[in-house]
Parts: structure tokens; C-alpha cells; sequence
């Protein structure tokens, strides 16, 4: 099958790339892969992005800190230019807002460091993420700021697989609903599988490698 384009209804420039294949994650099997590079480092396009992630929050939500996983930092930086615009409906407009990144130590646990810990304890924080298929990185999230006492009061993701299924509320630009035969299964779910088709790539952070 061919790789196609999806772009945002609302504003064009912001295009998803979509290749479609037999692809698996450490713990799914997918129907498609999401190549979202290019809306997370190409400086022009991430400040569209940023932009649309930013108006859920513009007019109610104050903000102190924003979480970024999976590359979204340059959106991330973007995002609380955004939110920091004067205006009569900007409620962040004349504070600051923080842009951080979480580690991993070593049993591969979210953490932040010392000189970090006091933009999150206490702070009202945006949690922004590449994508949201099985959630763990989102609950990974979650459980780490819950332990450095963060306040979370939104979270963005570029695309998010089950709208509907979740438990949170998540702004995200696109969703499964516009890849209509998407589908995330358990590998002895697979209807590829079941019909003998071997899988074409492992994906994995920032990327996938063909088999």
C-alpha cells in the first residue's frame, strides 16, 4: 500500500505522513506507522503546531511548566511562546513558563534532576507527547510528576490512537478517526499475522528499522 498524507482541517501546513505496512512496538502490532518528524523539528511547521496545542489552554489554564517527551521539545519551546503572548484572553501573558524534559534512570524510570525538581514541585504543568497508542507514556508521565508533586492540568500529544478510550482528556491534532483502517493489536490478535504476512519493521523511539 501506498504512504499518504493527512493534513489538519484547520490549518493545512500541519501534515501527518502516513505508511501503511505490518509494523511492531515492544508490545502491539500496527497497521501503520506515524512519521511525525518532520512537524517536530522543522522550525516553521512546530509553530503552527504549537500554536493549535496552545488554544485549549490560552483563555483558562495557567501554566508553569511544560513536560515535553518523545522530541517535542522544539513545539514545546514554541508552545510557551504561545501561551505567553499578551493579549486580554491570555492568562499566562507576563509570567514564565519552564520547558523540561524528564530522564531515565537507571531501571529505566522517569526522574528529573535536582536543579529541575523545584519547576515541577508545586507547578502547573502540560504534559506533551509525540503520540498516545497503548498510554504507557502518558502513565509513565503521570506517575513521575505525581511524585514530585506536580500539578498536571493538560495534556497535548501530536496524535492520539483511542480517543475515546481514555482516561484523561487529551488535545491532540489528530486521532485514529482519520485513518479510518488503523488498528493497534496485541500480537496474538493480529489478523496479518493470522493470514502468514511477516511484519515489515520494528518500531521504536524516533523511528522504525525494516526487518
Amino acid at each position: 500500500m501506498k504512504n499518504f498524507t493527512i493534513s489538519l482541517s484547520k490549518n493545512p501546513t500541519i501534515v501527518m505522513n502516513v505508511i501503511p505496512g505490518h509494523f511492531t512496538t515492544s508490545h502491539f502490532h500496527l497497521t501503520h506507522y506515524l512519521d511525525l518528524d518532520n512537524l517536530k523539528t522543522n522550525s516553521s511547521i512546530a509553530r503552527d503546531v504549537a500554536a493549535e496545542l496552545a488554544l485549549p489552554y490560552l483563555s483558562t489554564t495557567p501554566i508553569d511548566t511544560i513536560v515535553c517527551m518523545e522530541g517535542t521539545e522544539v513545539i514545546g519551546a514554541y508552545m510557551a511562546e504561545e501561551l505567553l503572548l499578551e493579549g486580554t484572553s491570555a492568562i499566562n501573558s507576563g509570567g514564565e513558563i519552564h520547558v523540561v524534559t524528564p530522564m531515565n534512570n537507571v531501571n529505566r524510570q522517569l526522574t528529573f534532576q535536582s536543579n529541575i525538581q523545584k519547576l515541577i514541585d508545586g507547578k502547573n504543568i502540560v504534559v506533551l507527547v509525540s503520540s498516545v497508542s497503548s498510554g504507557k507514556t502518558v502513565e509513565s508521565a503521570l506517575e513521575c510528576l505525581s511524585y514530585y508533586n506536580g500539578k498536571v492540568v493538560g495534556i497535548s500529544a501530536l496524535f492520539n490512537a483511542f480517543p475515546d478510550e481514555s482516561e484523561q482528556e487529551i488535545h491532540s491534532l489528530f486521532t485514529s478517526e482519520d485513518i479510518p483502517e488503523y488498528k493497534m493489536l496485541s500480537p496474538d490478535e493480529c489478523d496479518m499475522c493470522k493470514s502468514g504476512r511477516k511484519l515489515d519493521a520494528i518500531v521504536m523511539h524516533g523511528g522504525y528499522t525494516r526487518i
